[in-house]
Protein backbone atom coordinates (compact mmCIF):
# COMPACT_ATOMS: atom_id res chain seq x y z
CA UNK A 1 0.00 0.00 0.00
CA UNK A 2 1.48 3.33 -0.95
CA UNK A 3 1.87 5.95 1.74
CA UNK A 4 -0.78 8.64 1.92
CA UNK A 5 0.74 12.08 1.47
CA UNK A 6 -0.95 15.08 3.05
CA UNK A 7 -1.60 18.05 0.76
CA UNK A 8 0.32 21.22 1.44
CA UNK A 9 -2.68 23.04 2.87
CA UNK A 10 -2.75 20.58 5.75
CA UNK A 11 0.76 21.51 6.84
CA UNK A 12 -0.66 24.39 8.84
CA UNK A 13 -1.64 23.90 12.46
CA UNK A 14 -5.11 22.44 12.96
CA UNK A 15 -6.96 21.41 16.10
CA UNK A 16 -6.73 17.72 16.97
CA UNK A 17 -9.99 16.22 18.19
CA UNK A 18 -10.08 13.90 21.17
CA UNK A 19 -12.48 11.57 19.33
CA UNK A 20 -13.34 10.71 15.76
CA UNK A 21 -14.35 14.04 14.16
CA UNK A 22 -17.96 14.68 13.32
CA UNK A 23 -18.25 15.00 9.55
CA UNK A 24 -21.13 16.55 7.64
CA UNK A 25 -21.56 16.21 3.87
CA UNK A 26 -23.87 17.80 1.33
CA UNK A 27 -25.04 15.12 -1.11
CA UNK A 28 -25.25 11.34 -1.21
CA UNK A 29 -22.25 10.64 -3.51
CA UNK A 30 -19.92 12.68 -1.29
CA UNK A 31 -21.41 11.05 1.79
CA UNK A 32 -20.68 7.64 0.25
CA UNK A 33 -17.02 8.48 -0.33
CA UNK A 34 -16.61 9.84 3.20
CA UNK A 35 -18.34 6.76 4.62
CA UNK A 36 -15.86 4.56 2.74
CA UNK A 37 -12.94 6.35 4.38
CA UNK A 38 -14.42 6.51 7.89
CA UNK A 39 -15.43 2.86 7.80
CA UNK A 40 -16.41 1.49 11.21
CA UNK A 41 -14.95 4.44 13.13
CA UNK A 42 -18.03 6.66 12.73
CA UNK A 43 -20.80 7.52 10.30
CA UNK A 44 -20.80 10.86 8.48
CA UNK A 45 -24.01 12.82 8.14
CA UNK A 46 -25.58 13.77 4.83
CA UNK A 47 -27.67 16.91 4.80
CA UNK A 48 -29.66 16.32 1.61
CA UNK A 49 -32.52 13.86 2.22
CA UNK A 50 -33.42 11.16 -0.26
CA UNK A 51 -35.47 12.55 -3.13
CA UNK A 52 -34.45 16.16 -2.45
CA UNK A 53 -32.94 18.44 -5.06
CA UNK A 54 -29.40 19.63 -4.18
CA UNK A 55 -29.95 22.82 -6.18
CA UNK A 56 -33.13 23.77 -4.36
CA UNK A 57 -32.91 23.00 -0.67
CA UNK A 58 -33.08 24.84 2.63
CA UNK A 59 -31.45 23.70 5.85
CA UNK A 60 -33.73 22.72 8.69
CA UNK A 61 -32.84 24.02 12.17
CA UNK A 62 -31.61 20.57 13.19
CA UNK A 63 -29.27 20.48 10.20
CA UNK A 64 -27.94 23.94 10.96
CA UNK A 65 -27.22 22.66 14.45
CA UNK A 66 -25.30 19.71 12.98
CA UNK A 67 -23.21 22.10 10.91
CA UNK A 68 -22.38 24.15 13.98
CA UNK A 69 -21.20 21.01 15.79
CA UNK A 70 -19.19 19.56 12.90
CA UNK A 71 -15.42 19.33 12.91
CA UNK A 72 -15.33 18.86 9.14
CA UNK A 73 -17.75 19.78 6.35
CA UNK A 74 -16.98 18.00 3.09
CA UNK A 75 -19.03 19.08 0.10
CA UNK A 76 -18.85 19.53 -3.66
CA UNK A 77 -18.79 23.31 -3.44
CA UNK A 78 -20.97 26.38 -3.91
CA UNK A 79 -21.36 25.59 -7.61
CA UNK A 80 -23.71 22.74 -6.62
CA UNK A 81 -25.00 23.60 -3.14
CA UNK A 82 -25.39 27.37 -2.63
CA UNK A 83 -27.68 26.68 0.35
CA UNK A 84 -24.72 25.18 2.19
CA UNK A 85 -22.66 28.28 1.49
CA UNK A 86 -25.22 30.26 3.48
CA UNK A 87 -25.16 27.68 6.25
CA UNK A 88 -21.38 27.79 6.44
CA UNK A 89 -21.49 31.55 6.83
CA UNK A 90 -22.94 31.03 10.30
CA UNK A 91 -20.40 28.44 11.45
CA UNK A 92 -17.88 29.00 14.20
CA UNK A 93 -14.13 28.62 13.64
CA UNK A 94 -14.04 25.00 14.81
CA UNK A 95 -15.37 23.51 11.56
CA UNK A 96 -13.13 23.09 8.54
CA UNK A 97 -14.88 23.33 5.17
CA UNK A 98 -13.53 21.28 2.27
CA UNK A 99 -15.09 22.09 -1.13
CA UNK A 100 -13.95 19.15 -3.23
CA UNK A 101 -14.12 20.95 -6.56
CA UNK A 102 -11.30 23.15 -5.30
CA UNK A 103 -9.20 20.25 -3.97
CA UNK A 104 -5.81 19.63 -5.52
CA UNK A 105 -5.93 16.97 -8.21
CA UNK A 106 -9.63 17.36 -9.04
CA UNK A 107 -10.32 17.29 -12.76
CA UNK A 108 -12.93 19.84 -13.74
CA UNK A 109 -14.74 20.83 -16.90
CA UNK A 110 -16.67 23.95 -17.81
CA UNK A 111 -20.38 24.01 -18.44
CA UNK A 112 -21.19 23.41 -22.05
CA UNK A 113 -22.39 20.77 -24.40
CA UNK A 114 -21.70 17.30 -23.04
CA UNK A 115 -20.12 16.45 -26.38
CA UNK A 116 -17.01 18.41 -25.39
CA UNK A 117 -13.95 16.19 -25.35
CA UNK A 118 -12.62 15.20 -21.95
CA UNK A 119 -9.09 13.91 -22.50
CA UNK A 120 -7.79 11.77 -19.65
CA UNK A 121 -4.33 11.78 -21.15
CA UNK A 122 -4.02 15.32 -19.77
CA UNK A 123 -4.95 15.34 -16.11
CA UNK A 124 -5.44 18.26 -13.77
CA UNK A 125 -7.30 21.07 -15.48
CA UNK A 126 -5.66 23.76 -13.42
CA UNK A 127 -6.97 26.58 -15.55
CA UNK A 128 -10.47 25.82 -14.28
CA UNK A 129 -9.49 25.51 -10.64
CA UNK A 130 -8.74 29.20 -10.39
CA UNK A 131 -12.45 29.79 -10.81
CA UNK A 132 -13.28 27.59 -7.82
CA UNK A 133 -13.47 29.02 -4.34
CA UNK A 134 -10.11 29.06 -2.61
CA UNK A 135 -10.91 29.90 0.98
CA UNK A 136 -11.86 27.38 3.64
CA UNK A 137 -15.56 27.91 3.08
CA UNK A 138 -15.33 27.80 -0.69
CA UNK A 139 -17.61 30.82 -1.02
CA UNK A 140 -18.23 31.98 -4.56
CA UNK A 141 -20.06 35.26 -4.95
CA UNK A 142 -21.30 34.03 -8.32
CA UNK A 143 -22.84 30.80 -7.09
CA UNK A 144 -26.36 30.30 -8.37
CA UNK A 145 -29.30 30.93 -6.08
CA UNK A 146 -31.83 28.35 -4.96
CA UNK A 147 -34.05 27.19 -7.75
CA UNK A 148 -36.45 24.37 -8.43
CA UNK A 149 -36.29 21.70 -11.10
CA UNK A 150 -39.38 21.09 -13.15
CA UNK A 151 -40.53 21.67 -16.69
CA UNK A 152 -41.16 25.38 -16.16
CA UNK A 153 -38.89 28.30 -16.87
CA UNK A 154 -36.07 29.30 -14.54
CA UNK A 155 -34.25 31.73 -16.77
CA UNK A 156 -33.35 34.01 -13.88
CA UNK A 157 -31.28 31.23 -12.35
CA UNK A 158 -29.55 29.74 -15.38
CA UNK A 159 -25.98 28.60 -14.85
CA UNK A 160 -23.08 30.75 -15.93
CA UNK A 161 -21.99 28.68 -18.90
CA UNK A 162 -18.41 29.82 -18.39
CA UNK A 163 -18.37 28.37 -14.88
CA UNK A 164 -17.41 24.95 -13.57
CA UNK A 165 -19.71 21.98 -14.07
CA UNK A 166 -20.07 20.68 -10.49
CA UNK A 167 -20.99 17.04 -11.31
CA UNK A 168 -17.36 15.98 -10.99
CA UNK A 169 -18.08 12.85 -8.91
CA UNK A 170 -19.35 11.17 -12.08
CA UNK A 171 -15.73 10.74 -13.18
CA UNK A 172 -14.17 7.84 -11.23
CA UNK A 173 -10.80 9.59 -11.46
CA UNK A 174 -12.18 12.34 -9.24
CA UNK A 175 -13.80 9.87 -6.87
CA UNK A 176 -10.43 8.20 -6.28
CA UNK A 177 -8.76 11.57 -5.80
CA UNK A 178 -11.40 12.66 -3.32
CA UNK A 179 -10.92 9.51 -1.23
CA UNK A 180 -7.32 10.59 -0.68
CA UNK A 181 -8.34 14.17 0.08
CA UNK A 182 -10.91 12.95 2.60
CA UNK A 183 -8.43 10.60 4.27
CA UNK A 184 -5.85 13.36 4.53
CA UNK A 185 -8.34 15.80 6.06
CA UNK A 186 -9.53 13.26 8.61
CA UNK A 187 -5.97 12.24 9.46
CA UNK A 188 -5.01 15.84 10.16
CA UNK A 189 -7.82 16.12 12.72
CA UNK A 190 -7.52 12.57 14.04
CA UNK A 191 -3.89 11.41 13.63
CA UNK A 192 -4.43 8.42 15.92
CA UNK A 193 -6.68 6.85 13.29
CA UNK A 194 -4.68 8.04 10.27
CA UNK A 195 -3.59 4.48 9.32
CA UNK A 196 -7.23 3.38 9.30
CA UNK A 197 -8.28 6.27 7.08
CA UNK A 198 -5.40 5.57 4.69
CA UNK A 199 -6.22 1.85 4.51
CA UNK A 200 -9.92 2.53 3.96
CA UNK A 201 -9.15 5.04 1.21
CA UNK A 202 -6.91 2.49 -0.50
CA UNK A 203 -9.65 -0.13 -0.29
CA UNK A 204 -12.14 2.39 -1.67
CA UNK A 205 -9.88 3.18 -4.61
CA UNK A 206 -9.58 -0.53 -5.38
CA UNK A 207 -13.37 -0.89 -5.21
CA UNK A 208 -13.85 2.02 -7.61
CA UNK A 209 -11.27 0.47 -9.95
CA UNK A 210 -13.39 -2.67 -10.08
CA UNK A 211 -16.63 -0.75 -10.58
CA UNK A 212 -15.04 1.34 -13.32
CA UNK A 213 -13.97 -1.81 -15.17
CA UNK A 214 -17.45 -3.31 -14.86
CA UNK A 215 -19.07 -0.12 -16.14
CA UNK A 216 -16.65 0.05 -19.08
CA UNK A 217 -17.62 -3.53 -19.99
CA UNK A 218 -21.33 -2.70 -19.77
CA UNK A 219 -20.97 0.36 -21.97
CA UNK A 220 -18.49 -1.01 -24.52
CA UNK A 221 -21.17 -2.36 -26.93
CA UNK A 222 -23.00 0.99 -27.04
CA UNK A 223 -20.12 3.48 -27.02
CA UNK A 224 -20.86 4.56 -30.58
CA UNK A 225 -24.63 4.78 -30.20
CA UNK A 226 -25.72 8.44 -29.96
CA UNK A 227 -28.27 9.67 -27.43
CA UNK A 228 -29.55 12.76 -25.62
CA UNK A 229 -30.11 13.56 -21.95
CA UNK A 230 -32.38 15.82 -19.97
CA UNK A 231 -29.71 18.27 -18.89
CA UNK A 232 -25.99 18.80 -19.22
CA UNK A 233 -24.93 16.92 -16.10
CA UNK A 234 -23.09 14.01 -17.68
CA UNK A 235 -19.99 15.54 -19.25
CA UNK A 236 -17.66 13.88 -16.76
CA UNK A 237 -19.29 10.47 -17.17
CA UNK A 238 -19.62 10.40 -20.95
CA UNK A 239 -16.16 11.89 -21.37
CA UNK A 240 -14.53 9.30 -19.15
CA UNK A 241 -16.28 6.33 -20.75
CA UNK A 242 -16.24 7.68 -24.31
CA UNK A 243 -19.98 7.80 -24.95
CA UNK A 244 -21.73 9.68 -27.76
CA UNK A 245 -24.13 12.17 -26.21
CA UNK A 246 -25.44 14.61 -28.81
CA UNK A 247 -26.98 17.18 -26.52
CA UNK A 248 -29.36 17.92 -23.69
CA UNK A 249 -32.85 19.32 -23.41
CA UNK A 250 -31.55 21.73 -20.80
CA UNK A 251 -28.07 23.17 -21.04
CA UNK A 252 -27.62 23.54 -17.28
CA UNK A 253 -29.24 22.54 -14.03
CA UNK A 254 -31.93 25.20 -14.26
CA UNK A 255 -31.82 26.80 -17.67
CA UNK A 256 -35.25 26.37 -19.23
CA UNK A 257 -34.99 25.29 -22.88
CA UNK A 258 -35.90 28.01 -25.32
CA UNK A 259 -37.67 27.40 -28.62
CA UNK A 260 -34.51 27.97 -30.66
CA UNK A 261 -32.53 25.48 -28.57
CA UNK A 262 -35.24 22.81 -28.87
CA UNK A 263 -35.49 23.30 -32.62
CA UNK A 264 -31.74 23.04 -33.06
CA UNK A 265 -31.56 19.98 -30.81
CA UNK A 266 -34.40 18.23 -32.68
CA UNK A 267 -32.60 18.79 -35.98
CA UNK A 268 -29.33 17.49 -34.62
CA UNK A 269 -30.83 14.38 -33.06
CA UNK A 270 -32.58 13.48 -36.32
CA UNK A 271 -29.58 14.24 -38.50
CA UNK A 272 -27.06 12.33 -36.41
CA UNK A 273 -29.19 9.30 -35.67
CA UNK A 274 -29.76 9.50 -31.91
CA UNK A 275 -31.75 6.53 -30.65
CA UNK A 276 -32.61 7.34 -27.00
CA UNK A 277 -33.48 10.29 -24.79
CA UNK A 278 -33.08 9.87 -21.05
CA UNK A 279 -35.20 11.73 -18.48
CA UNK A 280 -33.84 12.41 -15.02
CA UNK A 281 -34.81 11.94 -11.39
CA UNK A 282 -36.15 15.08 -9.65
CA UNK A 283 -37.28 16.56 -12.96
CA UNK A 284 -40.65 16.42 -14.62
CA UNK A 285 -40.61 14.11 -17.63
CA UNK A 286 -43.20 15.87 -19.80
CA UNK A 287 -40.74 17.89 -21.88
CA UNK A 288 -38.49 14.86 -22.37
CA UNK A 289 -41.46 12.81 -23.55
CA UNK A 290 -42.48 15.56 -25.96
CA UNK A 291 -38.99 15.77 -27.44
CA UNK A 292 -38.79 11.99 -27.76
CA UNK A 293 -42.10 11.95 -29.63
CA UNK A 294 -41.04 14.81 -31.91
CA UNK A 295 -37.77 13.13 -32.85
CA UNK A 296 -38.83 9.48 -32.85
CA UNK A 297 -36.37 8.62 -30.08
CA UNK A 298 -37.04 5.95 -27.48
CA UNK A 299 -37.54 7.34 -24.00
CA UNK A 300 -34.98 5.58 -21.83
CA UNK A 301 -35.04 4.88 -18.13
CA UNK A 302 -34.68 7.59 -15.51
CA UNK A 303 -31.08 8.63 -14.83
CA UNK A 304 -30.10 9.61 -11.29
CA UNK A 305 -26.72 11.37 -11.40
CA UNK A 306 -26.96 12.59 -7.79
CA UNK A 307 -28.12 9.34 -6.23
CA UNK A 308 -31.25 10.93 -4.79
CA UNK A 309 -33.27 7.73 -5.18
CA UNK A 310 -30.61 5.43 -3.67
CA UNK A 311 -30.04 4.33 -0.09
CA UNK A 312 -27.26 6.46 1.46
CA UNK A 313 -24.11 4.70 2.60
CA UNK A 314 -20.70 3.57 1.39
CA UNK A 315 -22.22 1.37 -1.34
CA UNK A 316 -24.09 4.24 -2.96
CA UNK A 317 -21.26 5.50 -5.15
CA UNK A 318 -20.86 2.17 -6.92
CA UNK A 319 -24.62 1.75 -7.24
CA UNK A 320 -24.90 5.23 -8.76
CA UNK A 321 -22.20 4.71 -11.40
CA UNK A 322 -23.37 1.21 -12.26
CA UNK A 323 -26.99 2.40 -12.36
CA UNK A 324 -26.18 5.04 -14.94
CA UNK A 325 -24.39 2.47 -17.08
CA UNK A 326 -27.11 -0.18 -16.97
CA UNK A 327 -29.88 2.35 -17.64
CA UNK A 328 -28.02 3.78 -20.63
CA UNK A 329 -27.10 0.38 -22.03
CA UNK A 330 -30.63 -1.02 -21.65
CA UNK A 331 -31.99 1.53 -24.12
CA UNK A 332 -28.97 2.03 -26.37
CA UNK A 333 -28.42 -1.70 -26.92
CA UNK A 334 -31.73 -1.87 -28.76
CA UNK A 335 -30.06 0.06 -31.57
Amino acid sequence: MRALSLPLFLAFSQPVWAEVPKVVTDIAPVHALVAMVMGDLAAPEVLLPRGADPHDFQLRPSQAQSLSEAALVIWVGPELSPWLTRGLDGLGAQARSVPLLAAAGTETRKWGDATEAHDHSAHGHDDHKEEAAQDDHGHDDHAHDDHGHDDHGHDDHAHDKDGIDPHAWLDPVNARTWLEVIAAELSALDPENAPVYAANAAAGRAEIDLIEAQVATTLAPVKDTPFAVFHDAYGYFVGHFGLQVLGSLREGDAAAPGAAHIKELEARLKAEGAVCLFPEANHGSASAAQLAEATGLRLGGMLDPEGTTLEPGPELYGALIQGLATTLAACLAQG
